[in-house]
C-alpha cells in the first residue's frame, strides 16, 4: 500500500520546536567556537551495525533546511526501504556550521522513526502468512504521534485511531461506568454520527455474546488466550471485525494471528521500539 503523506505544517512545527530546544539561548557554541563561518562540508547519514527500515526523511530534510536553507539534502533511499548495515540513506552538503548544528535533531527524528518502522516490520513479517494486520495504538510519544504512526505504516503496519475524536472505542472503564455492554453500545449508537465507527472491548465470551446481540463495527478481544480467541472468532463469524489486543509480543503474535483475528494492536510498536543506530559522517574527501 502507498505511504501516507506527512503534513508539512506538522513537520515544520515539530522540527522547529526540537531545534529551539536544542539551540537554547545562544545556539551551538561549540561549532561557533571551532568552525570558521566560511567552512563548507559534505556528509552522509548512514545506518550503523544493524539493519532497519527507513522512516522520517521529511523531518531530517526540514531540520537542515530550517537551520540553513542553503544546505542541500539528497535522499539516497526512501521511507519504507529496508536498510542494510552501513547503508547510506542521505547526503548533505553546505555550510559546515549548519550541518554540525542540525546533526543531532535530524538523527533523533530519524533514529526514533526508523526504530518504530523496524520493529513494526518484524511484527508484520511474523503474521504475513495470515489475514491479520498489525496496528499501532495511542501509546505514543507526546507530540510525535502523527510521525510515529507514519513510521508504523513505513514498517508495514496499519494505523488505529489517531485521537479520541477519530472513532468511538468503548473500553472496560467506559462499560463499568455506563452500567454494562448493552447500555454503553446503545448510548454510543444514539450519539455517534453515521460515519463514526464503534468499537468495544470485551474480555469474556459472555460479553462478546452481548456485543453480537447489540451490534458494533469492531470488537476488541482483550488479553484472551489463543484458545479463547479462536472460539471468539468462530462466534463472530465475520459479522464484525475482530481485533486482538493486550500482552502481544513478538514471540506470541504468530499464534494470535493464526486464530483468525482481523487485527492485532501492539502498543510496543511505539512505546518500546529501540531507536535505530544512525550516524552522520563528514566526508573528508
Amino acid at each position: 500500500m502507498p505511504l501516507p503523506v506527512l503534513n508539512s505544517l506538522l513537520v515544520e512545527r515539530a522540527v522547529r520546536a526540537a531545534l529551539e530546544e536544542d539551540f537554547g539561548r545562544a545556539g551551538d557554541i561549540t561549532t561557533q567556537a571551532t568552525i570558521p563561518p566560511e567552512a563548507s562540508a559534505s556528509a552522509v547519514i548512514a545506518a550503523r551495525k544493524k539493519p532497519g527500515v527507513l522512516a522520517g526523511l521529511d523531518l531530517a530534510r526540514k531540520t537542515f533546511e530550517l537551520v540553513d536553507p542553503t544546505v542541500t539534502f539528497e535522499a539516497l533511499a526512501g521511507d519504507g526501504d529496508h536498510l542494510s548495515p552501513g547503508a547510506i540513506l542521505a547526503r548533505v552538503e553546505g555550510p559546515a556550521r549548519a550541518i554540525l548544528a542540525a546533526e543531532r535533531v535530524a538523527l533523533n527524528f530519524l533514529g526514533r522513526l526508523c526504530g518504530v518502522a523496524t520493529l513494526t516490520s518484524h511484527y508484520a513479517a511474523a503474521v504475513a502468512h495470515t489475514r491479520a494486520k498489525i496496528c499501532c495504538t495511542r501509546k505514543t510519544t507526546p507530540g510525535l504521534r502523527a510521525f510515529e504512526k507514519y513510521a508504523v505504516r513505513c514498517g508495514g503496519g496499519m494505523n488505529h485511531r489517531f485521537g479520541l475524536d477519530d472513532a468511538v472505542l468503548i473500553k472496560d472503564n467506559h462499560i463499568a461506568v455506563a452500567g454494562g455492554v448493552a447500555p454503553a453500545l446503545r448510548a454510543a449508537k444514539s450519539f455517534a454520527g453515521h460515519l463514526v465507527k464503534i468499537e468495544i472491548e470485551v474480555d469474556t465470551l459472555d460479553q462478546l455474546k452481548q456485543v453480537l446481540e447489540e451490534g458494533a463495527d469492531v470488537v476488541l478481544l482483550d488479553n484472551m488466550t489463543p484458545e479463547l480467541l479462536r472460539e471468539a472468532v468462530k462466534m463472530i463469524g465475520g459479522r464484525l471485525l475482530a481485533e486482538a489486543s493486550g500482552g502481544v509480543h513478538l514471540d506470541s503474535v504468530r499464534a494470535i494471528a493464526e486464530t483468525g483475528v482481523d487485527l492485532i494492536s501492539v502498543g510496543a510498536l511505539t512505546h518500546s521500539a529501540p531507536a535505530l543506530d544512525l550516524g552522520l559522517d563528514i566526508d573528508m574527501r
